[in-house]
């Protein structure tokens, strides 16, 4: 059910919440995860009125933090790793795309499960425009998840490829980091408490060093970090990650990572040597992100560099403190690499097509909706098809596009045929976990995590 009034909203949840001195009480637990939750976060999303989305958004973050699911930075866990105090496991990643409630809700169930504490929902500058969830949205979508899986602890939120588009940058610098600067704003005020800093496009390879090819990328790093040490929340230090190497491109290497390190410490010891760096750093080391077609829509095997993987989160550990190096575009790999990143002690690993893949093809999207989406990209996106692509490639690159369009049909499916989408994604999350080794991981997050319930103001509008 979606509500389009403020009244609507809150006839359902008599009975079951009540709100009092600006806060929420819950009376009735079992009916608010049971069916209660759903309504609340269907209207958080698809409401038609602003102040229904409002104080929708607002009881499920009550809600969750009642109950004991609350947004968190992991930084207390990768100080833990950068201290060889804990390790021999990888932190998995998840980007969102479409059915985020559902998604996380199997995440999650799974999570309780497995005991697994150490798990990230992330979203990236790019996919928050392609995919119309605003990092408000988001965050609401995975707490009303976590409610409605019966999760308590750490909810991971966090930025991903919050990044500096070069040719922006080139055309007005000052106006594309306002941007950057903006979207980090708005994403801590949603509860993302750890954000990845991605200004890795703004390095020159035709500069005659590697401090030099790298001096416009730690720079900006070091910038975009201080503004998160100033807008973070009182006693929450968030987890701030850097990148030296852009997805896709030529191999990092162990120098480039000193040249950075080196150069971002020196910019933020300018204002002070007790401020708190990066926690960790992504790196390139093979992978592109989701996988790379072939002409019939099968994805070419990848050959991921797994020596200069363990090179570089090895030096990152020893000598900067960091958890480690991070991996971008790994769900599409073959199911053997995944036992490898904890081997190689990667810090975190970053995973998003594969889900979506899963979604598309495994058997439970609706052939009318998984047609209408295609037929979409054909007419609409038919721009971003390029000459050589036959139409199974261009489908497969440009599909991720095609969930926003169609995200309230989506959400909307039968119980049985999300159930199913579930069911899927809660296979592959225990064979993630698994592999990853972060089951059992639930005690170590209880032990270096701090939760912090940032107080949220009751809207206006309803008071």
């Amino acid at each position: 059910m979606i509500c389009e009034s403020i009244n609507e909203l809150k006839d359902n949840i008599v009975g079951v919440l009540a709100i009092r001195d600006g806060d929420v009480v819950i009376l009735d637990e079992k009916t608010l995860r049971d069916t209660v939750i759903d309504t609340m976060v269907f209207s958080a999303v698809f409401s038609v009125d602003a102040d229904t989305i409002a104080l929708a958004r607002w009881l499920i973050r009550r809600c969750a933090a009642k109950l004991g699911a609350i947004p968190a930075s992991i930084q207390g866990l990768y100080d833990a790793m950068g201290a060889q105090e804990v390790g021999g496991f990888t932190v998995p990643a998840v980007n969102i795309r479409t059915l985020t409630y559902d998604f996380s809700r199997a995440i999650l169930e799974t999570a309780r499960e497995k005991n697994v504490g150490a798990v990230v929902f992330e979203i990236a500058r790019s996919e928050i425009e392609y995919t119309k969830q605003s990092p408000d949205e988001y965050a609401v979508a995975i707490l009303a998840g976590a409610i409605k899986a019966g999760f308590a602890g750490a909810i991971f939120l966090q930025g991903d490829h919050f990044q500096v588009s070069a040719k922006r940058y080139a055309q007005s610098a000052s106006t594309e980091l306002k941007e950057v600067k903006d979207l980090i704003w708005e994403a801590l005020e949603a509860g993302f408490y750890n954000i990845d800093i991605d200004s890795s496009t703004l390095v020159d390879i035709g500069k005659d060093n590697l401090l030099e090819q790298q001096r416009e990328n730690f720079t900006i790093a070091a910038e975009l970090t201080l503004l998160v040490r100033d807008l973070e929340p009182e006693g929450i230090c968030v987890s701030v990650g850097g990148e030296i190497g852009e997805v896709g491109g030529k191999n990092s290497t162990v120098a480039e990572l000193q040249a950075f390190m080196d150069g971002y410490r020196k910019e933020l010891d300018k204002h002070g040597t007790e401020i708190k760096g990066i926690s960790k750093i992504s790196v390139q080391t093979g992978t592109s992100h989701g996988g790379v077609p072939m002409p019939d829509g099968s994805i070419a095997k990848v050959k991921l560099d797994f020596d200069t993987l363990r090179d570089l989160s090895l030096a990152s550990i020893s000598e900067y403190g960091l958890a480690g190096a991070v991996q971008h575009g790994a769900s599409t790999l073959p199911e053997e690499a995944f036992d490898k990143f904890p081997a190689c002690q990667t810090a975190e690993v970053h995973l998003a097509t594969g889900f979506q893949n899963k979604i598309y093809d495994g058997g439970h999207l609706p052939r009318e909706i998984k047609a209408k989406i295609y037929e979409y990209l054909k007419k609409e996106l038919a721009s971003e098809r390029k000459e050589n692509d036959t139409e199974e490639q261009f489908i497969y690159k440009t599909r991720k596009k095609g969930f926003a369009p169609f995200k309230r049909e989506l959400w909307c499916m039968d119980e049985t045929l999300r159930e199913g989408i579930r069911s899927d994604l809660k296979e592959q999350f225990s064979f993630l976990f698994e592999k990853l080794k972060v089951v059992g991981s639930y005690s170590l997050v209880e032990k270096y995590v701090r939760l912090v319930d940032v107080a949220t103001m009751q809207p206006s509008a309803e008071k």
